[in-house]
């Protein structure tokens, strides 16, 4: 199989550009733009294979796009291309509105130009859309989880950006036929994850002595889903997934945001002590505007119909994933130098932009 990978250099589109040519033995073209969380190292291990190409590019370019889909003679596609920080999307709601919207429209046009005239519409072909569970909104702690019927109801300029790119892949479903996959995943987290996010920033800050700084009192919800098994989830979905169906992917770990960051300080207790616990290191700051206080996927259609299930329990992921950071400063190292050193982003001090 041919896969064209949108964002292929970023956290989650790297393990599926390693997934797929390493343990599949697919042809991975990877298109990405190279933003700030973009690192080609992350793919350092399958970056001379044959089977391996890279294409620097922006999604919002459709001839460009069109061009790579044509000369690479690509079977399926998949879109993991986004700025994908509610944190950022505070701050600069317009990047947001300009690649999860705007590039996934420029997107499905030059993908639907490609099937209809150079692959005839040969129903074999797939463009499989990655979403998030942020998407469906907040989630009370007494209700159940998140499901595929569940209403949207998105609350940060992230999630909204995001579901308006899900209806518009619905939409070019339901009214030009192109042959589309959806799915919405819950938090992921493993290795060359950029350290903005909660789980790289902890152990980070964690290793360098610095605070620990936990919005609100540390209760929000999060269902955590390790990197590579959402790898897996999204290869099953591409080769067996139903043509216009969505699938929600989480491995039911619900943890809360306090408790994440302990078993963090706990790891690194055990193998970078301070005279001190890293535990004292953790402070409550002031909570994000619309902060969801909980996530939680139910997977039943995934592991049923496509007979997927998670290999790493929470646990297990976590310790590997601070084992990994300790063991491979050279990855992290020039970005916690070069371009994001920790600051805290969101916190709504800049002007609106118009």
């Amino acid at each position: 199989m041919r896969v064209f990978v949108t964002g292929g250099a970023g956290f989650i589109g790297s393990a599926v550009c390693r997934h797929f040519v390493q343990d599949l033995g697919f042809s991975v073209v990877n298109f990405d733009k190279l933003t700030y969380a973009a690192n080609l190292s992350s793919l350092r291990e399958i970056q001379d294979r044959p089977e391996y190409h890279f294409i620097e590019g922006d999604i919002c370019q459709g001839e460009q796009v069109l061009a790579a889909l044509r000369e690479h003679r690509i079977d399926a596609l998949i879109h993991l291309a986004a700025e994908s920080h509610v944190d950022r999307s505070i701050d600069g709601p317009a990047d947001c509105i300009t690649t999860n919207i705007v590039g996934t429209y420029a997107l499905l046009q030059a993908a639907r130009t490609y099937w209809e005239t150079d692959l005839n519409k040969d129903p074999k072909f797939r463009f499989h859309h990655v979403s998030t569970d942020e998407v469906y909104g907040d989630l009370p702690f007494n209700e159940t989880k998140f499901t595929e019927q569940t209403a949207y109801a998105p609350s940060s300029p992230y999630s909204a950006s995001k579901a308006a790119s899900d209806h518009l892949v619905q939409a070019w479903h339901s009214t030009y036929g192109l042959p589309i996959l959806m799915s919405n995943c819950s938090n992921n987290y493993g290795p060359y994850h950029f350290p903005e996010k909660l789980i790289p920033l902890m152990i980070l800050n964690g290793l360098a002595g610095e605070p620990l700084p936990i919005y609100g009192t540390g209760q929000n919800v999060r269902d955590w889903l390790h990197v590579e098994d959402h790898a897996r989830a999204l290869a099953l979905i591409l080769q067996q997934g139903q043509v216009g169906e969505t699938y929600n992917i989480g491995a039911d770990q619900e943890f809360t945001n306090i408790a994440v960051v302990e078993r963090i300080c706990d790891c690194l207790d055990a193998q970078r002590p301070l005279p001190t616990s890293h535990r004292e290191l953790i402070e409550f700051v002031a909570d994000r505007p619309g902060h969801d206080r909980r996530y939680a996927i139910d997977a039943t259609k995934l592991r049923t119909e496509l007979d997927w299930k998670p290999h790493y329990t929470f646990e297990q992921g976590l310790d590997e994933t601070v084992e990994w950071y300790l063991n491979n400063e050279w990855w992290w190292r020039p970005i916690r130098e070069e371009r994001y050193a920790g600051q805290r982003l969101g916190k709504l001090s800049q002007a609106a932009k118009v």
